[in-house]
């Protein structure tokens, strides 16, 4: 299996979830070993996709630096580690990702328009050795070893549409856009009101989240029953990607967020919780179904 770009360039239009203005988004093909890099264009600064670039976690994962930011980096990453894209070039001419609708699945459509292509160099992966748990009092995120690739996530909520969610999520390239990519984003009606009030989710609306009030949703239906802890794990995986490979490991979280995750990311490096390989067919073929 060797580094993965993609095979020509594509772009697309959408809003920003909290300025509410147009963003033009381009994903652009990289050669071997460049990693995944985001630029704004409008202020001619290169960001990589690194931990160490990391700015705000409050609301989004936001990357930062001279002065200039992307923020809602999760979905679009989420796709792009779940097609194992190693070498990418993300331009933006403002400070957010489009939210396109909530969910991952136009950025899995911009990356099957795209194409994947195959460079020369070996891919390499990050795989977990030992066990590293964050906290946060009841709130947890953990990444243990394993030989394949999973994410664990449960959550609750004292709302009658949420309750008691838990989903455990086999990851594949497949799955991923079968059972992951189309879970949307959601949020409360007294939040979405606050928010506006400060100058923030002034993009947000139903065509791209889910919006409850204290007794439902106010869109016309779910996706999936359980769309809620779906796309925290889409989130989940999104911020995953931080550690700059697709990795080797259980990931297991409750009711997690960018913030522990983002603290997750760092402590796998801080307890030196891994080893970095090139993958060898002859020992790792299963990992080649997985992004098939």
């Amino acid at each position: 299996m060797k580094q993965r770009t993609i095979k020509k360039p594509v772009e697309v239009v959408g809003i920003g979830l909290h300025k509410g203005v147009p963003v033009k988004l381009r994903l652009e093909p990289l050669m071997e070993n460049s990693g995944i890099v985001f630029y704004r264009s409008d202020k001619g600064v290169s960001i990589p996709l690194d931990k160490d670039y990391v700015v705000d976690t409050k609301m989004a994962t936001v990357l930062g630096k001279e002065g200039a930011i992307i923020s809602t980096i999760e979905h679009l990453m989420s796709a792009i580690y779940a097609f194992g894209i190693d070498n990418l070039r993300i331009v933006v001419d403002n400070d957010e990702i489009p939210i396109m609708d909530g969910s991952a699945i136009s950025f899995v459509m911009m990356l099957k328009e795209a194409g994947i292509k195959e460079l020369d160099a070996p891919k390499k992966f990050l795989k977990i050795t030992k066990k590293v748990e964050v906290k946060d009092k009841d709130k947890f995120a953990m990444i243990l070893p394993s030989n394949e690739i999973n994410f664990d996530f449960e959550i609750k909520f004292n709302h009658p549409v949420i309750g008691h969610q838990k989903y455990n999520f086999k990851f594949s390239t497949k799955n991923y856009i079968k059972e992951i990519a189309k879970a949307r984003t959601f949020g409360f009606l007294k939040e979405v009101q606050y928010l506006r009030s400060i100058g923030l989710a002034l993009g947000g609306s139903l065509e791209n989240a889910i919006v409850l009030d204290d007794k439902g949703i106010l869109n016309d239906s779910l996706r999936f029953p359980d769309e809620f802890v779906r796309h925290k794990i889409l989130d989940a995986i999104g911020d995953m990607s931080l550690l700059g490979y697709n990795f080797i490991g259980s990931y297991k979280a409750f009711a997690s967020g960018h913030h522990l995750n983002h603290l997750l990311t760092k402590e796998v490096f801080a307890q030196n919780a891994y080893e970095i390989f090139e993958f060898d067919l002859q020992k790792e073929k299963s990992l080649a179904k997985v992004f098939s």
